[in-house]
This record gives C-alpha cells, sequence and structure tokens, in this order.
C-alpha cells in the first residue's frame, strides 16, 4: 500500500491551499472607538486616578490632540498615546529680612577681636567673637594682591582691613579690641609692615577700636636660634 503524497510545500498548488483568505478591515467612521488594549478596568481607573504622563487606555470621551488624523482606508490605530502635561503649582517664595548679629539698641556697640598677625612675609586679620572660638572674618593680605613680595606690603594690609571692616558691619560687629602679634619665639619680635597699615584702616573704616595689645610670644628660655655663634652674615 503506498502512502498518500502531501503536496510538496514549495509548489504552487500547496500555496494556494494554504493560503488564508485576509479579513476585510472595517473602514473609520465617525462613531467607531478606538481599539483599547488588554487591561484590566481597575488598571485604567487607577491610570487615570494618579494622572500619569503617558496614558495606555484612553477614555473613549477623550478627542485625539493629534486633530484631524488622515488613515489610509480599511486601517485604524491600534494603540493611541496621549501626553498630558501636568501643571503643577509652584509657591512664590516669600521674601524674609535676615538681620544678623545680636539685636542691641540705639548707641550700643558690639564688640569682637581683631587677631592682626604681622610678619616679613604676610598679614593676617582675623576676627573672632570675644571667646576667640567662634570666627567671623580672616583675610590675609596674600588674598589681595598678585605678587608675593608684595603680601607683606602696608597697601595689602590696608585692602585686606576695608574688607574685614565691611564684612564686620554686615554681622552687625560695631567696635574691635585689636591683638597684634610677631612672628616672636627665637625669631624676630618686632611686628611686620603691615601692621600699622591695618590697624589704622580698621580706625578709618568706622570701627571703633578697643583695646589694643601686643601678644607676640616672648619666650623665657628657647632653642637655639639660627645664625651660628657669630651670627647671620650681611
Amino acid at each position: 500500500t503506498r502512502r498518500p503524497t502531501h503536496p510538496n510545500p514549495g509548489t504552487a498548488h500547496s500555496r494556494e491551499a494554504l493560503s488564508l483568505p485576509t479579513p476585510a478591515l472595517p473602514h473609520r467612521s465617525s462613531s467607531s472607538r478606538p481599539l483599547q488594549t488588554l487591561a484590566s478596568s481597575s488598571s485604567r481607573r487607577r491610570r487615570r486616578r494618579h494622572g500619569n504622563a503617558l496614558s495606555l487606555v484612553p477614555s473613549p470621551s477623550t478627542r485625539c490632540r493629534l486633530g484631524s488624523c488622515a488613515y489610509p482606508s480599511g486601517h485604524r490605530p491600534v494603540l493611541c498615546l496621549f501626553v498630558q502635561s501636568g501643571r503643577k503649582k509652584t509657591r512664590e517664595p516669600k521674601e524674609e529680612n535676615v538681620t544678623l548679629g545680636p539685636a542691641v539698641r540705639e548707641g550700643e556697640h558690639v564688640f569682637g577681636v581683631a587677631h592682626i598677625f604681622a610678619s616679613f612675609n604676610d598679614t593676617f586679620i582675623h576676627v573672632t567673637d570675644l571667646s576667640g572660638r567662634e570666627t567671623l572674618v580672616r583675610i590675609t593680605g596674600g588674598m589681595k594682591v598678585k605678587a608675593d613680595r608684595d603680601e607683606s606690603s602696608p597697601y595689602a594690609a590696608m585692602l585686606a582691613s576695608q574688607d574685614v571692616a565691611v564684612r564686620c558691619k554686615e554681622l552687625g560687629i560695631t567696635a574691635l579690641h585689636i591683638k597684634l602679634r610677631a612672628t616672636g619665639g627665637n625669631k624676630t619680635k618686632t611686628p611686620g609692615p603691615g601692621a600699622q597699615a591695618a590697624l589704622r584702616a580698621l580706625a578709618r573704616s568706622g570701627m571703633k577700636i578697643g583695646r589694643i595689645e601686643d601678644v607676640t610670644p616672648v619666650p623665657t628660655d628657647s632653642t637655639r636660634r639660627k645664625g651660628g655663634r657669630r651670627g647671620r652674615r650681611l
């Protein structure tokens, strides 16, 4: 017995036998609704409630925001994407007048301490509170000039003092006690050239000057000073 031979799938007869009729897609009409994806009603409700920016399943009453879209005859959109622009209410920041420093009555002065360290290489002006633990402002002569040789000059010390006075007035400091020091130790006990210029600039900028102290460290005994027994040869 011979088995019935099936037609070769490569022949024209088999292609005609296996071809399926193409279903005609209905034409688009004004009353037809867009095709909805397989999503449960609860998920659709949840997406609309939370207001996602990307809504995969639009409601039938939602209009297409693209306007009158021209689709070819016999075709319809399978999935419509609607982008909703969420407007957030931004609160305008309220302007608040912030005053720095303590609240004082008229005629009273708020004191700070200006530690001036004047060496022959640089001039430091460091303003703290009366306890010395809190730094209010610190500016050096090297921050005001570019050349290294001008860091200890009176001009650099004057510019640094002017900036210090401006910052002190912003913080409510109206008076300063001065603590002046040189390098000290087994080195020179003489302040550098920027000490006098810094003190004069602070007084001219409107700051009240309280006590002026010299706090250069002077040792009762110290390590051997450099230069040798015969001293530094000039």
